[in-house]
């Protein structure tokens, strides 16, 4: 036979994984040596996976994108109908690769300098009221037991700091000072940063703590008496998502839409009651732990309300009939 004994010739192969994937990953592992959240680093590394997808299907590593190539790949997040706020996200994350790549000498040049992130809407964050948030602490404190104390100081502390919920649930015991008055909180990338608690969050985390032991597991004593908030899940402290669920039953026996209230709506809401009281934006965001005032800026919406009164008050004109 005609051709025996060749061999036949290749099959087309997919693009084999590009070999910057081993360069992803010493990215990430220098954002976990800073400090980065594991759900961040997560975050970021299904990111790279959908950019990589991209480029390999042109036949291009993802670390030698072109900057006509990143500007096609978010023309492809827009048409297929992702939200600016992700695209703006995913076009983060690439920014902060290539940029690591440049400082190592990994490329000559940064594609992604002269990108414009893609436009966000302003949204105004969501927020309870003065009362509301008095009635979701009054439910709190009729919840009987053990979990009526520490739902208490969960949401005592939420609405006196602000925290991050990941910041909350995560508190090690030794988070809290002697005097019960500050808490020292690791924040993004791993920045510690000191708030202020209040005196009805420090009274209400002195009554948790003669309950604490209560939600400490047997057989994992040692691992679970490390936490504030310590917990029979694998984590050995309270979750976010079980913290989430807690504030939803609470809001039901508030009186309030369950979807109107959560961890991070009562974060928004101590901002915006701080600043609606007198507070400045700078004070607010070393609170936060904003790395940018440019976030805490979103709570300006405060300010608005707060200027129209007092110029109601104050301008000599502001009461004066209009002549005609």
């Amino acid at each position: 036979m005609r051709g025996a004994g060749r061999s036949a010739p290749p099959a087309s192969r997919p693009p084999e994984s590009p070999p910057e994937s081993r360069r992803v990953e010493s990215f990430l592992d220098k954002l976990a040596a800073e400090g980065a959240a594991a759900n961040t680093i997560d975050s970021y590394r299904r990111d790279f996976r959908h950019f990589a997808a991209f480029t390999v299907a042109r036949r291009r590593a993802p670390e030698d994108a072109s900057q006509q190539m990143l500007r096609q790949y978010l023309q492809s997040l827009s048409a297929a109908g992702m939200a600016p706020g992700t695209s703006a996200r995913r076009l983060s994350a690439l920014r902060q690769f290539f940029r690591f790549l440049y400082a190592e000498g990994a490329r000559g040049d940064d594609p992604t300098a002269a990108l414009d992130s893609p436009r966000r809407a302003q949204r105004i964050p969501k927020f309870l009221s003065e009362n509301e948030v008095d009635e979701l602490l009054a439910a709190a404190r009729a919840w009987p037991g053990a979990q009526g104390r520490r739902l208490v100081a969960l949401v005592e502390v939420l609405y006196a700091t602000g925290l991050r919920v990941s910041e909350l649930v995560g508190l090690p015991l030794s988070a809290l000072s002697r005097d019960r008055q500050m808490l020292v909180v690791r924040g993004k990338g791993g920045k510690e940063r000191m708030v202020p608690l209040s005196e009805p969050a420090g009274d209400a985390i002195a009554a948790y703590l003669e309950v604490r032991e209560k939600f400490v597991p047997k057989g994992r004593a040692a691992k679970a008496q490390a936490w504030l908030f310590p917990s029979r899940g694998a984590q050995n402290h309270l979750t976010r998502a079980r913290l989430a669920q807690l504030l939803k039953d609470l809001a039901v026996g508030a009186g309030i839409a369950p979807d109107r209230v959560s961890p991070h709506v009562l974060r928004h809401s101590f901002a915006s009651h701080l600043l609606a009281h007198g507070a400045d934006l700078r004070s607010l965001q070393q609170m936060l732990g904003h790395a940018d005032i440019a976030t805490t800026q979103i709570y300006t919406h405060v300010l608005d309300g707060r200027l129209r009164a007092l110029v109601k008050q104050a301008h000599p004109l502001a009461g004066a009939p209009v002549k005609r």
